[in-house]
């Protein structure tokens, strides 16, 4: 944009989204924007604390084209990151296509007074401020930089295939009694965790109550392959919100690794499933409505889903090179963020087995879904028992199936130069060719094996 901040205003029916009239401006309206290139826990940190200062958050994407002449390359693109958006728990309403430079008169329209960011700097392609029209006018809100993610270092994990960020043991982390550092830092670090997990764990507000939190305890045989039929135990991390009468309990499991409009869009369309279950037994009928409402002080959806989450080690064990690059704390905080979700178990099992979905804290679920993947082929099937048991349900192809980890990473991998330049600005190691090279082989490696192990079944 240029220094006129009334340049590239849309005309009345060419804005993004409704509305097309300018919406009254209220302090309760907050704006947000940027790139949100992956959909890692730092964006939604940031959506959190500033959907608490209102009553309504918006959130501004840049297109991929500005981003390219601002910032450099996207690694997904705009349909995805608006995909990532939408499904925060406490986003109101995204808005693709917003300027680079945050403008007062895009805010405006939308009926947004604040402006909040991270207190990191964002400057665009001249070096100048992107903020800096909001903060003339003192409309300009600065929130904390969530500590330890952003897109740049996930980007390097790929390119350079470390494993610094593994965790073995997420309840000893929280605990303090694992991790890097003296004692000290490993109790700061442990603290600082568990105060995350609970502000993720909240509703629409960020303020209230959300989703339960759950950790799971099994033999390393029973999390990692199908041979031990185990129920294990569960352990409440983070109370919240526990399933209503009247409501079906779904369980879906993954390792949600970089969450992404793939596992997005499978979530989404579990909660169309179940939402027509729901209106085929009458549950949004008015009668129906009002006794929900007289008995609970509040209407709620016909369905609740726990969402189990792998173990590092287990995710490792199966895919191979430095997978997950996401560890198991900011995959489960990503799953956590999403509001097609409303209970997350940690180190969940790899397989789903009789013992273990009959042990689950709500009950064995009435359903057990599962959506397209070619991302992880095995040589048995992990959801044999829930078939069993009469509860499986597949949910089909869609637009964003083939959008996983694996995918991501060979979009990385061949736009490399690029995203080195972006690294190099950004102050971050570069990788060699010889780290390429190693990277390229250790997938080649991978994908043999899961030839292999398809070709065994």
């Amino acid at each position: 944009m240029a220094d006129n901040d009334w340049s590239d205003v849309p005309a009345t029916g060419k804005w993004p989204v409704p509305p097309q009239e300018d919406t009254p401006v209220s302090k309760d309206r907050i704006w947000v924007d940027g790139c949100f290139d992956f959909s890692h826990h730092g964006h939604a940190g940031a959506m959190l604390q500033a959907r608490r200062l209102g009553k309504g958050l918006l959130v501004g994407i840049h297109s991929d084209e500005a981003i390219l002449a601002n910032k450099g390359p996207t690694v997904m693109a705009l349909k995805e990151r608006v995909s990532a958006v939408d499904a925060c728990r406490w986003s109101t309403l995204s808005i693709p296509h917003a300027p680079y430079v945050t403008s007062l008169p895009w805010i405006s329209h939308y009926g947004c007074y604040y402006v909040v960011h991270g207190d990191d700097i964002t400057s665009d392609s001249g070096g100048e401020d992107c903020y800096r029209y909001v903060k003339a006018a003192g409309r300009f809100l600065v929130v904390k930089r969530t500590p330890g993610i952003s897109t740049t270092d996930l980007v390097g994990r790929m390119l350079l295939c470390t494993k610094t960020h593994f965790i073995k043991s997420l309840t000893r982390v929280l605990a303090g009694e694992e991790g890097p550092g003296n004692a000290e830092e490993r109790r700061k670090l442990g603290e600082d965790m568990r105060q995350r997990m609970k502000d993720y764990a909240t509703d629409e507000s960020g303020l209230q109550p959300g989703p339960e939190v759950w950790s799971w305890t099994g033999s390393k045989s029973a999390m990692k392959n199908y041979v031990t039929d185990e129920a294990g135990s569960c352990s409440k991390m983070v109370p919240g919100k526990a399933p209503k009468p009247g409501q079906r309990v779904v369980y879906v499991d993954g390792g949600f690794d970089i969450f992404s409009s793939g596992h997005i869009e499978f979530l989404r369309q579990v909660i169309e499933v179940e939402d027509a279950v729901g209106r085929k037994n009458g549950w949004y009928e008015d009668r129906a409505k009002k006794q929900r409402v007289d008995a609970y002080g509040e209407d709620f959806a016909p369905v609740y889903i726990i969402a189990g989450v792998h173990d590092d080690e287990v995710i490792n064990h199966w895919k191979g090179v430095n997978y997950p690059i996401m560890n198991i704390f900011e995959r489960g905080l990503c799953v956590l963020q999403c509001r097609y979700i409303h209970s997350v178990i940690f180190s969940a099992p790899f397989t789903p087995n009789r013992a273990y979905l009959n042990s689950l804290p709500y009950g064995t679920p009435h359903a057990v879904y599962h959506g397209p993947t070619s991302f992880m082929p095995l040589t048995y099937d992990p959801y044999s028992a829930a078939k069993e048991l009469g509860i499986y349900q597949g949910i089909s192809a869609h637009d964003f199936q083939n959008v996983n980890a694996g995918e991501i990473v060979q979009r990385i991998l061949r736009s490399r130069e690029m995203y080195e330049e972006r690294q190099r600005a950004k102050g971050e190691k570069a990788a060699g060719e010889e780290a390429v090279r190693r990277r390229e082989e250790m997938e080649r490696e991978a994908a043999e094996l899961e030839k292999q192990r398809a070709g065994d079944r």
